[in-house]
């Protein structure tokens, strides 16, 4: 999520919450593609050599020897963190496309560890001389969940600064409301145009590219298009030069196409790990580890970590069947991240009884061997006592509560 959104969602009263596959940038054109959007065109390579091929190829189609250079991360900013330049030739080209192909690129979104550059999109010069200026603009579409309805949301100011214009000047961001059941309407495409103050062949292209991007939009099922900049060419043409396309996990089953060009080298190799076990993991920057069994009971988890003096260092959802398989693999990819201190087990005995939760925590712990962290075993319902028994007479060291109060004093000793 780029740091535009992440302002304008806690400042601007946009609730919305990702659960995602990102694609690169070259995948999220060739899909706006599909659709009718125009879009810089490019290609993909991961050498120089690669480079040199394609820059042949845009050259002879263009007339043009200038091209782009550009990282394809799963992050924004990449031309603040010199992920993207212009090659003004081959011998340029070559240059750039051995700078940028294995670097590790820094941005705001990658953190301070950045991101290792396996590929680069060598795209056309859109930027071309001509009778009129170019003019960038912003644009994304996305679903508003407090209005539970999908926006458009766009502004005159596009390029890489969106964010500050976001925080300085937020009059300069319009939205575009969708009702869905009647869908993007032609009087709100030609809203957009006008609010961007563009008339004649700039219009209508503007028009046709709105309609044609939400198109793109419904019809992948994404969470999230961000096209930052549209660009309005020195003759009027209306074109994507960026795309930041986030696709909604839950109906990937209807688009296996899109699903196979998942990238698990720029995912976070535990919570990739976590998947393939059918674990819902997402790291964080915490001390204190938890596993939990429901979302909703993880969630009030880290808020009870949160008010003990710790803070999460994951979303851990075990599923309604914490076995000792389950509990083991939960375990050692918690374990994994060396700045928890301490690991809070809190289970609900609904679906799945304390009882044979205890026996997996009991022989989950003896089956990884020494653990030097604290670990508070919080088991509440179906056969609970029984299960505090188990563990306290398991000569493990850990530690058990019953009640929630109990859990967190737990943790704020073992991270003071």
């Amino acid at each position: 999520m780029s740091i535009f959104f992440t302002f304008y969602f806690q400042n601007f009263g946009i609730l919305y919450y990702f659960c995602d596959m990102n694609l690169h940038e070259y995948q999220g054109k060739e899909l706006l593609k599909q659709f009718g959007v125009k879009v810089q065109e490019g290609i993909v390579a991961e050498t120089v050599e690669q480079a040199v091929e394609a820059w042949k190829i845009i050259s002879a189609r263009t007339g043009s020897e200038g091209v782009v250079v550009k990282a394809q991360v799963h992050a924004g900013g990449r031309g603040k963190g010199g992920g993207v330049k212009f090659a003004k030739n081959l011998e340029a080209l070559k240059e750039k496309a051995g700078e940028i192909l294995g670097m590790t690129l820094v941005t705001p979104q990658t953190g301070e560890h950045g991101k290792f550059v396996s590929k680069i999109f060598i795209g056309e010069d859109a930027y071309y001389p001509g009778a009129s200026e170019t003019k960038e603009f912003y644009m994304s579409v996305l679903l508003d969940r407090k209005k539970e309805c999908n926006v458009i949301m766009y502004s005159t100011e596009g390029g890489m600064d969106i964010e500050e214009v976001a925080e300085h000047t937020p009059d300069k961001i319009f939205k575009e409301w969708i009702d869905s059941s009647v869908g993007l309407q032609a009087f709100q495409a030609r809203r957009v145009a006008f609010n961007l103050g563009l008339s004649g062949q700039a219009f209508k292209e503007m028009v046709d590219f709105v309609q044609r991007l939400y198109n793109a939009y419904v019809g992948s099922d994404s969470s999230m298009f961000e096209i930052n900049p549209v660009l309005k060419t020195s003759d009027d043409k209306i074109i994507a030069v960026d795309a930041k396309v986030n696709l909604d996990d839950n109906a990937l089953f209807r688009h296996k196409d899109l699903e196979a060009q998942r990238d698990l080298l720029e995912e976070d190799a535990t919570e990739v790990e976590a998947a393939a076990a059918e674990l819902n993991y997402v790291k964080l920057d915490g001390n204190v580890g938890c596993m939990v069994n429901g979302a909703g009971l993880a969630m009030a988890t880290m808020d009870i970590i949160k008010l003990s003096g710790g803070e999460p260092a994951n979303f851990l959802d075990v599923g309604g069947t914490a076995n000792a398989e389950r509990v083991e693999k939960a375990f050692r990819i918690i374990m994994k991240d060396e700045h928890v201190k301490a690991i809070l087990i809190n289970i609900f005995g609904g679906i799945v009884r304390c009882d044979r939760v205890a026996e997996g925590v009991i022989e989950a712990y003896k089956n990884i061997g020494t653990i030097n962290i604290p670990i508070i075993v919080r088991l509440q319902g179906t056969n609970a006592d029984i299960a505090k028994k188990m563990i306290d007479e398991a000569g493990l060291k850990v530690q058990s509560a019953i009640l929630l109060s109990e859990a967190a004093d737990l943790v704020a000793k073992a991270v003071a």
